[in-house]
């Protein structure tokens, strides 16, 4: 794996915010979702990841010998922790996309399969 540096994530951040504004223009809604439905993918998406990366930011931290054992440190980490959950619960939002999908009457990327099914 290539080593992580800030700006490797701040450019997904950016690709991410190109995607919001492309978003904004008021594409073909059958590209939007093409588009989206890789970020709410039920085990891979966003909020799935998000959560993990939070609760292993809170382990890390939690872990480290030289983070301070306080108090507020404590609430820090069960506040990413709490965070974690609270994104890991919107994984549930693949299935407005099939809502969407229907309402539009597209099927899920062709005849392959939406990113999360066979």
């Amino acid at each position: 794996m290539p080593a992580l540096t800030p700006d490797t994530i701040h450019t997904l951040t950016e690709t991410l915010a190109d995607l919001t504004d492309y978003l904004r223009e008021n594409p073909d809604p059958a590209e939007a979702l093409a588009l989206v439905e890789p970020l709410l993918d039920e085990y891979t998406g966003l909020p799935v990841q998000l959560a993990d990366t939070l609760r292993a930011l809170a382990r890390a931290v939690q872990e480290n010998q030289d983070t301070p054992r306080t108090a507020k440190g404590d609430l820090l980490i069960t506040e990413l922790r709490t965070a974690a959950w609270e994104l890991a619960d919107q994984h549930t939002l693949h299935y407005v996309l099939d809502d969407l999908r229907d309402l539009y009457g597209s099927s899920p990327t062709s005849e392959q399969g939406c990113c999360w099914c066979p």
